[in-house]
């Protein structure tokens, strides 16, 4: 029995010793590791520290540029927010402007209510929203209200009765001049359709200056509900009057290529317009593919356009994907907001040039016997003056196809670089639209109110449009394809094709300029192109 208490004793103490020799063998080894492990990622740290030493020692690529100052942040966004009167307001704004001191303060840049970045928004009290866009100082002798300030708004009730006024703010007058509205006009046509109630559609309001102020351009205007309304919005008014008007500008409504890269189609377009005579050409960007955007830059640096960012109103979507799908979708609303870019481009430049054209980048008129637009004017408005004793308030030329398909079966010109898609496509169909499809314009910026793509809505003094023949110009438009909304006239129109190439008049000076504009911004794959060719022209 005593032996069998002793082996047990024995037993244990031996299992004990055991499991204790292995709790420290086990307890050093994983301290050990634990070591090994500390050592080596402080090994790896220091290391990692040392390559972060080498790159500082290269230098990283960071934009240094210094935080602008309050004066330089200001000019600056005058330039982005070209709508509101920013300089104004900074020059103003540690004064007591208003009627007094509970009517009609001057509203704050930090006041505004904006609505998708571009517009400012008046809310009234019967549920009519108005989002503005631009205003501008009308004073045309045609003008038979006499000195206005036009508003160029979309409007969620067409025909409102509400009643609004115009709070006009001058330079070194601290009390408005408030007036009520004179009209609303609504620019679209009754014929075209309607948008439910509700909808935001285009309009231009009218606030006549009262005699004491007539010949002073305000500085800005606020639109109000009733007369003594703090403004939640206060618009710059446009008045740009140089010493002399220019011939013709261009003006393209806003533009929606977020995948399409018409890079290179648009530097020959741009070219082609300023060969023309387009002195320059105003753009308007919704959302552009980067190199569209690269071509763009290069060309606003010369002067030769000028680049306007804008959105849709209200609640219309403005994030890029969702905004090109709802565009491509929603039609209707797409012209009524085409209107807004037209228009404004026309009131802002109205007073600069003797011609506006609304174009697409796939259009252009192309004089047939003169070689740029102010000989085909010089040409044909004598013609019209006959015919109405008086000017004209546009100018038409009508329209034909060059499409692609038209060049797939006959092959491109070796003699022609292939990126010049204009040069290249001088295949058409031999008969014009009829008048008035498609049909493009020269607007007189004496005599137009409004204007759609076309042709115009009103005008000051009754419109009188003077067909240009077709023997003198047409619209030269570049298409893939017909429009299915016209495939039975286009069905006519393409049985018979026919060779025009009288864009090649300006070969040497377009492929010329393209080129150049194409290898200093790096388009070009390589150095080689296609020489011209003199034996073809």
């Amino acid at each position: 029995m005593t032996n069998t208490k002793g082996i047990i004793f024995g037993g244990a103490l031996i299992c004990g010793l055991v499991i204790y020799i292995t709790v420290i063998f086990v307890g050093t080894s994983e301290d050990n590791d634990y070591k090994l492990y500390y050592n080596k990622d402080k090994l790896n740290h220091f290391q990692h520290l040392k390559t972060i030493k080498q790159y500082k020692e290269h230098g990283v690529k960071v934009d240094k540029t210094s935080s602008l100052s309050e004066d330089e942040s200001i000019a600056e966004m005058q330039k982005s927010l070209s709508n509101f009167p920013i300089e104004f307001w900074y020059r103003n704004k540690n004064k007591s402007m208003k009627m007094n001191k509970t009517c009609a303060l001057f509203p704050s840049l930090l006041d505004i209510e904006y609505n998708n970045n571009y517009w400012q928004t008046l809310r009234t009290s019967q549920d009519v929203t108005f989002h503005l866009y631009g205003a501008y100082f009308d004073n045309r002798e045609k003008n038979l209200l006499g000195p206005t300030v036009r508003i160029l708004s979309m409007i969620n009730l067409k025909n409102t009765t509400v009643k609004t006024h115009c709070q006009f703010w001058f330079e070194n007058k601290n009390e408005p001049v408030i007036v009520p509205s004179t009209e609303y006009r609504f620019v679209w046509f009754l014929d075209w359709g309607v948008q439910k109630q509700g909808t935001f559609e285009p309009h231009l309001i009218a606030c006549v200056l009262p005699e004491n102020v007539k010949n002073i351009v305000p500085k800005s205007v606020s639109l109000v509900e009733k007369y003594c309304d703090t403004a939640k919005n206060n618009m710059k008014v446009y008045n740009n009057k140089p010493e002399e008007k220019k011939d013709f500008a261009v003006c393209v409504k806003g533009m929606d290529f977020l995948k399409s890269d018409l890079s290179v189609k648009l530097a020959e377009w741009i070219e082609l317009l300023h060969l023309l005579g387009a002195d320059k050409t105003f753009f308007y960007i919704l959302n552009v593919h980067p190199n569209i955007t690269k071509i763009l830059n290069y060309y606003e640096q010369q002067g030769k356009i000028e680049v306007n960012p804008i959105s849709l109103a209200g609640v219309s979507p403005n994030a890029p994907l969702l905004q090109h799908y709802y565009l491509k979708n929603k039609v209707f609303h797409k012209r009524q907001q085409e209107l807004i870019p037209y228009n404004d481009c026309f009131y802002r430049h109205m007073y600069e040039y003797k011609y506006i054209i609304l174009l697409d980048t796939d259009e252009v008129i192309m004089p047939i016997k003169a070689m740029n637009w102010s000989s085909l004017i010089e040409k044909v408005l004598p013609e019209a003056r006959i015919k109405f004793n008086n000017d004209p308030s546009t100018l038409t030329v009508q329209n034909t196809f060059f499409l692609d398909y038209f060049l797939d079966s006959h092959g491109y010109f070796t003699e022609i670089p292939t990126y010049m898609h204009m040069m290249q496509h001088v295949y058409r169909s031999r008969k014009h639209t009829r008048p008035g499809s498609y049909a493009k314009a020269f607007f007189s910026t004496e005599h137009v109110l409004s204007l759609h793509n076309h042709h115009p809505i009103e005008c000051l003094d009754g419109c009188r449009n003077f067909d240009i023949r077709v023997e003198d110009a047409q619209l030269n438009h570049y298409r893939s394809s017909c429009d299915s909304a016209t495939k039975k006239e286009c069905d006519e129109l393409l049985k018979d094709i026919v060779l025009d190439s009288s864009i090649w008049r300006y070969s040497e000076t377009l492929n010329s300029n393209v080129y150049n504009t194409l290898n200093e911004l790096g388009f070009f794959e390589n150095t080689t192109i296609v020489k011209k060719s003199t034996n073809l022209f």
